[in-house]
């Protein structure tokens, strides 16, 4: 099969042919259909998380079962399924309670003395990328790596469903609990930001407000559903929004990645409001909190993924697209080959484009 290969950080990635395994016991071979291109994904290509090479990145993914290892029932070949990074195990602490998006099992990945699932044409294995390595033809992955949808719906947008939207959309409905009535402020309209303000409409949120310095990504998050947008080099930008939501915002969503932006979003917060920071701070650095200010009651969390439940979330959030209520149309920037994924990721770094989607033939 054909996939996209990262050799070394910080170098283009290379089109080339790999083997891919047969599928072991529950693993599942996927026949990718659409993989969107994220930010996430730019994190390690261009070195600013570290990872084992030669891999395959991407992770946000859709396609239809090809076939199955021994003692899969989850999904079956010629199902429809959406892809996601935190393969979960279903019997550890984190499943058991609710939160398999912090699974670590060991046991949904291959042991090191095993046949890799993915090799070079020359013979080397490829580390796998985020359990999925999905800019490829094909995936192997663990059965709690997807979960099967309705096949009414259209893969190139349920790959969105598999990291932007249940990240954004989760961080409202999950993390946050947004009420009726109560505001959200997100900073950050990238594809996890815009789902995010398309999430807290739903949700019923009185006043949303959208911050980012893209004046393109601006007007985005008007159709997705802001009710307000900032460029966030406004002078006075903190002293605007707490006078405009008389006090500060509910619930402010960081999805960026600066710890700049992270203390923005504890900074819009009215008394007793919470942040949650979705973006991937880099590895050495670190967000200042004025430490008076805990007395305030404010909350500052995390969020991986949304804190999604996948085999239950995931489909009402593909029925919520289905019933016109979830908008992943406004979010596909473009549609593109696989030979395109380095233009994909250059635009990725002028930060001018909301998702583009790699879909195959």
């Amino acid at each position: 099969m054909k996939a996209a290969v990262l050799h070394e950080a910080k170098t283009p990635l290379v089109i080339e042919k790999v083997r891919v395994d047969k599928p072991g016991p529950r693993e599942v071979l996927i026949r990718t259909a659409a993989v969107g291109v994220c930010r996430s994904d730019l994190h390690f290509i261009d070195g600013g998380f570290p990872h084992p090479v030669p891999t395959i990145p991407g992770h946000e993914a859709a396609g239809v079962v090809e076939a199955v290892g021994e003692g899969v029932s989850s999904v079956k070949p010629g199902d429809h399924v959406i892809t996601f990074f935190t393969a979960f195990c279903g019997a550890c602490e984190f499943c058991i309670s609710g939160r398999p998006s912090l699974c670590i099992d060991s046991s949904t990945r291959r042991p090191a003395n095993a046949e890799p699932r993915l090799r070079l044409s020359s013979g080397q294995a490829l580390a796998p990328f985020l359990n999925l390595s999905a800019f490829a033809e094909m995936m192997l992955v663990h059965e709690h790596a997807c979960v099967a949808i309705s096949r009414d719906m259209p893969l190139d947008r349920a790959a969105l469903l598999g990291c932007a939207v249940i990240t954004g959309a989760g961080a409202i409905f999950n993390d946050s609990k947004v009420k009726p009535g109560e505001s959200v402020a997100v900073i950050g309209a990238g594809g996890i930001g815009v789902s995010a303000i398309n999430a807290a409409k739903i949700a019923g949120a009185g006043m949303i407000v959208a911050i980012d310095p893209v004046p393109e990504k601006r007007e985005l998050a008007r159709k997705m559903g802001a009710t307000h947008v900032f460029d966030s080099a406004d002078d006075g930008l903190v002293k605007m929004l707490l006078k405009l939501t008389d006090g500060g915002v509910h619930y402010a969503i960081e999805a960026v990645g600066r710890p700049a932006t992270a203390e923005l979003a504890w900074n819009l917060l009215r008394r007793g409001g919470t942040a949650t920071i979705l973006g991937m701070i880099s590895p050495g650095q670190s967000v200042s909190i004025p430490g008076h200010t805990f007395l305030t009651g404010k909350k500052l969390q995390g969020s991986l993924l949304g804190s999604t439940q996948f085999p239950i979330d995931m489909p009402r959030l593909v029925q919520m697209y289905l019933d016109g209520k979830l908008d992943l149309d406004t979010m596909v920037a473009e549609r593109i080959g696989l030979d395109q994924v380095n233009d994909a990721m250059a635009k990725l770094r002028t930060g001018d484009t909301a998702r583009s989607v790699i879909v195959f033939a």
